[in-house]
């Protein structure tokens, strides 16, 4: 079992007890009516952003995608910068525009949310080309589901990033389902990270319900891209335990898989984990309630927050001069 050490392990559970505190509480004020947005639930993959996140430093970049809430907030995006941007608020990272799907923050170096399928590849590839150039010791970390992987901008981005040599990591969230459609319904192959042995590059497929799989597997992608080493394609196998967005449901799913994903739901065993390496029930609950107490500031905080102005739609549009 690889070693981690005790304070990353608290660092991840923190991290992925934000993640998973902040779903809660975005599912139940919509189911409340208190808000009414779209937003795409992580529940399940808390762990693979939390991991992933914790093996970065804070200067390295990331793209991710529409059910972006889980890098989003193990990065480290100020609470009260994100639920304003949720919420349309001109408090919010991007003055409210942006909203669920666009959120970015280039101070915690989330560089770009986009709802586009696929589409974060090849804008990865550009913030790693930048940081080759630059020589400032970036890495950049894209997120993406298994659905993506069967886009162009996937094939083209990995040939590109293996051919320079980028300091990209590809970060595939395997959750089993393309939307509603099963992996073995729009993809053949075994699986995505086979894939990578075509471009001549490194692939891995890890547990992503499992830390001591998905925290090593991304730290080391992290040193030999900062070493100079060049991308890494990594698949986390993992479960999405909510329908596609909020208010779908599972009916697509079979019994077997919905049994199947709640035995390896990665909460109970990231708990387990804890106990194991002596954090006691109190310390873990603690932490738990710190992050409620965080995030009830938070969305109050928002919910109180003005609109943007009627004339902020026309800035950060077109270059300013004066």
């Amino acid at each position: 079992m690889p070693a981690i050490d005790r304070d990353k392990l608290r660092d991840i559970y923190t991290r992925t007890m934000k993640v998973n505190r902040t779903d809660e509480k975005f599912r139940a004020l919509l189911m409340q009516g208190k808000v009414a947005v779209m937003y795409y639930c992580v529940r399940g993959q808390e762990l693979v952003s939390a991991a992933a996140m914790a093996a970065l430093e804070p200067q390295d970049y990331v793209v991710c995608t529409y059910r972006g809430q889980g890098e989003q907030t193990a990065k480290g995006i100020p609470m009260e910068k994100w639920w304003g941007e949720c919420l349309g608020k001109a408090t919010g990272t991007c003055k409210g525009k942006g909203g669920t799907m666009h959120i970015t923050d280039p101070a915690t170096g989330i560089m770009v949310t986009t709802g586009v399928v696929g589409s974060g590849l090849p804008i990865a590839n550009g913030l790693a080309m930048a940081s080759q150039n630059n020589g400032d010791g970036r890495v950049t970390l894209v997120s993406f589901g298994d659905g993506a992987a069967n886009i162009g901008a996937f094939h083209e981005a990995l040939n590109m990033a293996q051919l320079y040599k980028l300091p990209v990591i590809f970060l595939c969230q395997n959750n089993r389902y393309g939307e509603h459609t099963a992996y073995a319904d729009h993809t053949a192959s075994p699986s995505i990270a086979m894939r990578a042995e075509g471009y001549g590059m490194k692939g891995v497929r890890v547990d992503g319900n499992d830390v001591f799989q998905i925290y090593p597997a991304v730290k080391e992608a992290v040193e030999r891209a900062r070493a100079g080493e060049g991308p890494t394609l990594i698949e986390a196998m993992c479960y999405r335990m909510m329908g596609h967005f909020f208010g779908s449901d599972f009916s697509y799913m079979p019994p077997e898989h919905l049994e199947e994903m709640k035995r390896e739901d990665p909460l109970p065993k990231l708990r387990k984990v804890m106990l194991e390496h002596q954090f006691t029930e109190e310390e873990l609950d603690a932490i738990v309630a710190e992050i409620d107490a965080q995030i009830d500031a938070a969305v109050a905080h928002a919910l109180a927050a003005p609109l943007p102005d009627v004339d902020e739609i026309y800035r950060d549009v077109l270059e300013e001069t004066a």
